[in-house]
């Protein structure tokens, strides 16, 4: 039987994953603080757009209007989407606070209601019959309650899985944990994609790995990437061998 893939349009990603991620998977795009995972995110979505699949996107942690702005900068405008009805942007930032708030036409009114959260985001898959959803990030749901975090992933992919989408949840984890962000969050995703940024040599490198993927096989070698103006290239030829222990992991 052929697998059914969503090529991510991400140069080099495919290519990794043996062709896209595997239809209706939900993903973990994992990493610590900038190694390009909302980057990632963004340009999921719009290379979805250019091939003529419609997308959500869930801002947890940013305002809705910066987040069309950070988009703009890599010259992945989707306004014209959104006037289309192509696109939709759920505001799960702001509580409908703010003269831009007023605008949004997916707010989340109480952030802190989980149940709220699945609703808008229903209406506005539903609405815009997306096939990618990503969510920035997942982590901000079940930071404050951890024991709920792998509940709330297994929601998330019940809904999203069950409306056709191919997601990307993105989640948080600090520069020395080795984890994936959250108790048991790793075992309900179908697929968990790292992104690391290590000092080798004296110097920066980002690398990404492919820890799992439900469907198909992968790439078991971590790749170099650059974030460029034109968003995330990976180089699926480029091996990064990181020989050292991370700062933090003797204490």
């Amino acid at each position: 039987m052929t697998i059914e893939r969503i090529v991510t349009g991400i140069p080099g990603f495919d290519e990794i994953l043996n062709g896209g991620i595997p239809k209706r998977n939900v993903v973990l795009l994992s990493g610590g603080p900038g190694t390009g995972k909302s980057i990632f995110g963004y340009q999921y979505l719009f290379s979805g757009l250019v091939r003529k699949e419609p997308g959500v996107f869930v801002a947890l942690e940013e305002h809705p209007v910066q987040v069309r702005l950070s988009m703009a900068q890599f010259g992945w405008d989707v306004s014209s989407y959104e006037d289309r009805g192509l696109f939709a942007l759920v505001d799960a930032f702001t509580a409908g606070i703010g003269e831009a708030a007023k605008r949004e036409k997916y707010v989340v009114r109480a952030p802190d209601d989980f149940q709220m959260l699945i609703d808008v985001l229903r209406a506005a898959i539903k609405d815009v019959s997306a096939e990618r959803v990503v969510v920035d990030s997942v982590t901000t749901l079940y930071i404050t309650k951890p024991a709920l975090a792998r509940s709330m992933v297994l929601q998330l992919k019940k809904v999203l899985s069950g409306l056709g989408c191919t997601s990307l949840l993105i989640s948080q984890v600090s520069v020395t944990e080795r984890g994936f962000g959250g108790p048991g969050v790793e075992h309900a995703a179908d697929g968990i994609v790292r992104l690391d940024l290590d000092e080798i040599d004296g110097e920066l490198r980002r690398s990404i790995i492919v820890w799992k993927m439900r469907g198909t096989s992968h790439s078991m070698k971590r790749h170099s990437f650059e974030i460029t103006d034109k968003g995330i290239i990976i180089k699926p030829k480029e091996v990064i061998v990181v020989s050292h222990r991370r700062m933090g992991e003797y204490e």
